[in-house]
């Protein structure tokens, strides 16, 4: 019984095994299980995933940038360019995203726009002092504040003269023996015309025979009282100053310009500007002056400007905004970049030049020097030439990808130009 029980497991055994043996031999084909696990294994290392915004990030399989957290990108492998070592490469990927744009550079007129800012003043050569041109009271006001017009010829002021009596009774008592004292006669006339007396006026005292008590002070110009200097009842001398009038009918726009604008301004350049008051209308003159001295302070020019004013809206202290536009006739036909291209790097300037005879998105640094600064473009002394392409937006986005990959950036120099800087 025994020898039965053993010799039934152990067929069951031997048949179990046989068709183990058997599976084995129909299923199993090494050769294409190994062949399958070295083309993956090829294709996976053949992928090299990077970061579009960080192309220094190099992978062999897709998933997150470590510095940024975006999706990496597949390289694109097959280009058979040959890169510039100093040259910084973009995916058009990469370049779309940071936003890079790139332009040709071109010769243009330079034109510099210097804007200054000033205000409005009254004409210097049309502002006039009303005096006393005899000493006395101030017997009675005909204007009684600042900011009165007046007009040419106008009664302005009363004056009680002691001196004036005293004046014209000597010229009575002379007139009675002119004939045989003229020149008598004439001393007292001369005395009276003296205190600004017209010949009518002493004609008709001499022929009336009466003696004026007051003598008229008269406007000698037009314009505005800027300031009343006495009141009735003062005491004044010969050529005390009773008002001050500024003709308002021509003004004087007085800008300030910086010591580094004044080489780009000439007497006789058109200027436009605007005055806050009336920010609907536009104004255009002629610099007619530029002050030859530096306010020592301000470090500014005065720069005048004359502008006709027969309807009165201009007024002193007003805000002014002017804009020059001058032609660098020095810089004629040179060539003109976009501001927003170069880099500043204490005394060096630089911009990024987009390396051509390939199809891959190449840029490489170069230092360039600048002329002046037009608005939002410079002037290029050295360093480029007519037709080369420039990165013109995204330029920081371009050098910090340099400065990441060690190559030449804005704050690390090529050793060639290390060389040159040595030397």
């Amino acid at each position: 019984m025994k020898t039965i029980f053993s010799n039934k497991y152990v067929r069951y055994g031997l048949f179990i095994i046989a068709g183990l043996f058997i599976g084995w031999l129909l299923f199993h084909s090494p050769k294409v299980a190994h062949d399958e696990h070295d083309h993956s294994a090829k294709e996976a290392k053949n992928e090299i995933w990077t970061c579009s915004m960080h192309p220094q990030i190099r992978m062999d399989k897709p998933g997150k940038c470590p510095i940024c957290g975006m999706d990496l990108i597949l390289l694109d492998q097959n280009s058979s360019a040959q890169m510039d070592s100093d040259a910084i490469h973009f995916t058009p990927e990469a370049a779309a995203l940071a936003n890079v744009a790139t332009s040709v550079v071109s010769r243009q007129q330079p034109v510099k726009d210097v804007r200054l800012y000033g205000k409005v003043q009254a004409d210097e050569r049309l502002l006039q002092n009303q005096v006393a041109h005899i000493g006395g009271r101030i017997e009675k006001l005909l204007v009684n504040f600042t900011g009165e017009r007046v007009s040419k010829g106008q009664l302005l002021a009363l004056i009680y003269s002691p001196d004036l009596i005293t004046a014209q009774q000597e010229l009575l008592e002379a007139a009675k023996s002119k004939q045989q004292q003229p020149e008598i006669y004439e001393a007292s006339k001369e005395r009276l015309q003296q205190w600004m007396l017209s010949d009518y006026q002493i004609a008709q005292i001499e022929s009336s025979g009466n003696v004026k008590t007051k003598v008229e002070v008269y406007a000698n110009t037009s314009g505005i009282v800027t300031a009343k200097r006495v009141n009735t009842g003062d005491y004044v001398s010969q050529g005390t100053v009773l008002f001050d009038v500024a003709n308002l009918s021509q003004v004087w726009v007085l800008f300030d310009a910086y010591e580094s604008d004044l080489a780009f301004l000439k007497v006789g350049n058109s200027i436009t500007f605007s005055l806050q008051a009336l920010p609907e209308k536009t104004f255009t003159a002629n610099i007619r002056f530029i002050d030859p001295m530096i306010d020592p302070v301000n470090r500014v020019a005065r720069v005048r400007v004359e502008v006709n004013n027969a309807d009165g809206k201009l007024k002193p202290e007003m805000f002014a905004i002017g804009l020059v536009k001058a032609d660098l006739n020095e810089y004629k036909d040179k060539l003109v970049i976009p501001r927003s291209a170069v880099l500043w790097t204490g005394k060096r300037s630089i911009v990024y030049v987009k390396q051509s005879g390939n199809k891959d998105i190449n840029f490489k640094m170069r230092e360039i020097e600048l002329g002046p600064m037009l608005g939002n473009s410079y002037v290029v002394k050295n360093g480029l030439t007519e037709g080369e392409e420039i990165v013109t937006d995204g330029t920081f986005s371009v050098d910090a990808a340099a400065q990441l990959e060690g190559k030449p950036s804005m704050m690390n120099r090529s050793e060639e130009n290390s060389d040159e800087s040595e030397e």
